[in-house]
């Protein structure tokens, strides 16, 4: 048995489906109709045949017992399609073979009964003659099965011929219908295709799903969508870092090629050493800042934290300077517990530069108070340094930049990084980082989204 394999292709495979479920249907169809049919053409060849029987025995007379034929007008039709029957004798008999009118004698003698004769396209019927109870003798009606047997030849082939055109037709119809509906597919795919990496911006926009090929179109819409964005967060995360780590990275440069240059002290080397470590940490802070706005903006899920908690873990973390430049730390609770719409770590990420810088030109107290604005937390941070000038309220956030204060002895140790990276990391987390205009020092507002 030799088994033919199925096209590869969806269409070919949809369309030899669509073809072979059709035929099945028109088969079974066709012969259901042949054999109803047939069955219906048996069934007036019975109705004929003994109709013709029942017209025969209207002619029979009986007379003292025995039986008479009697004539009409169309006696010859009749005597034509029957025989009569009186025990041996035979009555009356059609003019046909020597084998069908054995065949009728051997009927009449179990009738009622019927029978075909294949070689003859005959059927043959056989009804009693009973007077006052006894049966008297036999009428054998036949009739010609050749037109019923015409007729069911002609319906089969017919019916075989309209079976195939609607085959046809359908086979046409569904190739076309096939063709058409899979024809926007074929173009997404070639579309795909030729689409690079520079086309973040391309969609198919099949605008609103109407079917399923718009419905799959939006979907790759939505998907592709996600991957540009997947994409730019690695693009951004790449320049963000290259951008951020350049210059603490070309100051431990810098300080390693002064201190090698020539012979120094100890206590000059362990200066050199010491500005190394505090570039090498700002390259931590950083690398560690923007890994955690990475992990941020691909997280499905948002996590939450509690706010005051992250001002005691910032604190910790800034104490070391503020015991070097010996500030007070000062941490106000909220009345009630507030909680951030983003991560502990993430929070603690953007909070941190604002308060390093308080505590880098604060004189003698940093403090960090917490209020709910709407639908977001704002950490405000004040110490009382000699502040932010007007000019200066964007430009701090600028990455390098550094205001007067910074360029004064206590603003030593900055790298003009902190602000900058902290601003963007709340902007990426849907918040903001503003300088507030109501205090003699400096006042910095974060703002997070609550949860």
């Amino acid at each position: 048995m030799i088994l033919v394999p199925l096209p590869r292709s969806i269409r070919g495979r949809l369309f030899i489906t669509v073809v072979a479920a059709v035929a099945l249907a028109l088969a079974a169809m066709i012969a259901g109709f042949n054999l109803l049919l047939q069955h219906n053409l048996s069934r007036s060849a019975d109705q004929l045949v003994r109709a013709r029987a029942a017209a025969e025995l209207v002619l029979v007379r009986t007379h003292g017992g025995r039986l008479a034929v009697g004539e009409t007008a169309d006696d010859a039709t009749v005597d034509s399609n029957a025989w009569v029957f009186s025990g041996a004798r035979t009555l009356e008999a059609p003019r046909a073979g020597t084998k069908l009118a054995a065949t009728a004698r051997a009927l009449a003698a179990r009738a009622p009964a019927k029978t075909d004769v294949a070689k003859s396209d005959t059927r043959l019927y056989a009804a009693p003659i009973i007077s006052n109870g006894r049966r008297l003798g036999t009428v054998v009606a036949a009739v010609s099965l050749a037109p019923y047997e015409q007729t069911q030849r002609t319906a089969l082939v017919a019916s075989l011929a309209l079976g195939g055109l609607l085959l046809f037709v359908v086979a046409l119809a569904a190739r076309w219908l096939l063709v058409a509906s899979l024809r926007p597919v074929g173009r997404m795919t070639r579309q795909a295709g030729e689409w690079s990496e520079r086309d973040l911006d391309r969609r198919f926009g099949l605008g609103e799903p109407y079917d399923e090929v718009s419905e799959l179109a939006a979907t790759l819409d939505r998907l592709l969508e996600r991957l540009a964005a997947s994409f730019r967060r690695e693009q951004r995360f790449s320049t963000e870092l290259s951008h951020e780590l350049r210059t603490p990275l070309a100051r431990v440069i810098a300080g390693a090629e002064v201190a090698l240059r020539q012979q120094r002290r100890p206590a000059d080397y362990r200066e050199a050493l010491a500005d190394v470590l505090r570039n090498a940490q700002q390259v931590s802070r950083t690398v560690d800042a923007l890994v955690a706005a990475a992990r941020h903006d691909a997280a499905l899920t948002r996590g939450t934290a509690d706010a005051y908690a992250v001002c005691e873990q910032t604190l910790e973390a800034v104490a070391e300077l503020a015991a070097e430049r010996r500030l007070e730390l000062v941490n106000a609770p909220p009345a009630q517990p507030l909680r951030l719409g983003v991560d502990a770590d993430l929070a603690e990420r953007i909070l941190q530069p604002v308060v390093e810088n308080a505590c880098r030109y604060g004189r003698s107290r940093v403090r960090i108070r917490l209020a709910r604005d709407s639908s977001r937390v704002v950490f405000m941070v004040e110490d009382d340094g000699p502040g932010v000038s007007p000019d200066e309220r964007e430009s701090i956030f600028e990455p390098g930049i550094r205001g007067v204060a910074g360029q004064a002895s206590n603003g030593a140790g900055g790298a003009g990084l902190g602000l900058a990276l902290a601003r963007r990391l709340a902007r990426g987390a849907s918040g903001e980082i503003a300088v507030g205009t109501d205090n003699d020092g400096g006042r910095f507002l974060v703002s997070l989204p609550a949860a």
